[in-house]
């Protein structure tokens, strides 16, 4: 976790750990988690395993 002024600060620094890690980093602001950086690489190998759910199964996997 790094908050927003860290990350205005230390981009460059940010992008080159994002790469070598290979692990999400989350942005905070005023305590709070807003947003999570990931780099392209792990993204582009997220959306390529993303299972689709069908709709009429959502409710069964929510327990509704």
């Amino acid at each position: 976790m790094k908050p927003t002024n860290y990350l205005k600060a230390n981009a460059a620094d940010v992008l080159l750990q994002l790469a070598e890690r290979r692990e999400p980093l989350v942005i905070t602001q005023n305590g709070e988690a807003k947003a999570v950086l990931q780099d392209i690489a792990s993204c582009e190998e997220n959306q390529e395993t993303v299972v689709v759910t069908p709709k009429c199964c959502t409710g069964v996997l929510l327990g509704l």
